[in-house]
């Protein structure tokens, strides 16, 4: 059986993001976009990050041009946004697609997980997964991570040993 920890991802800079090295963790990934509506969840990312990474939690962002070609930029544009406007320290992968036939193959998992609904449909779809490398649940752009559903489903995810 697949499961998160079958996955490497190219690092948007350093060494690749290889999830196996992860094993037992809890995992928030999110596809995100420096030019969106959405992109100040780059903030409730962080937070939820902060918070929570010393209970293991994990955060993943996973910039994307996919909609609306909202991720113009270079690696360097990308790490430089993020860190600027929102401190962002979690780590994020090289720019990617997250939906059709190009998906990556992380992206293409979840999907097969989620199934239909939780295809990513815009920017800031967030997919949480549990300590056993299984998708526990998905949150479409119009959740917050800082909304309640969010925070409770990353605090059991946390909690769960």
């Amino acid at each position: 059986m697949t499961t998160i920890y079958d996955f490497v991802l190219p690092a948007l800079n350093g060494p690749d993001i290889d999830l196996s090295t992860l094993r037992g963790k809890p995992i928030l990934i999110a596809n995100t976009a420096s030019k969106c509506g959405f992109t100040p969840q780059y903030e409730g990312l962080q937070s939820l990050w902060t918070t929570w990474r010393s209970h293991d939690l994990m955060v993943i962002g996973v910039p994307s041009s996919d909609f609306g070609n909202q991720e113009p930029g270079t690696p360097e544009q990308i790490t430089t946004f993020c860190q600027r406007n929102y401190n962002v320290t979690f780590p994020l992968t090289a720019k990617s697609h997250v939906k059709g036939p190009q998906a990556i193959p992380l992206f293409r998992w979840l999907a097969r997980e989620g199934g239909f609904l939780s295809l990513p449909r815009w920017n800031f779809y967030k997919y949480l997964i549990g300590r056993d490398g299984q998708l526990v649940n998905w949150f479409t752009s119009v959740t917050s991570p800082e909304s309640r559903r969010v925070r409770i489903a990353v605090e059991r995810a946390v909690m769960d040993h």
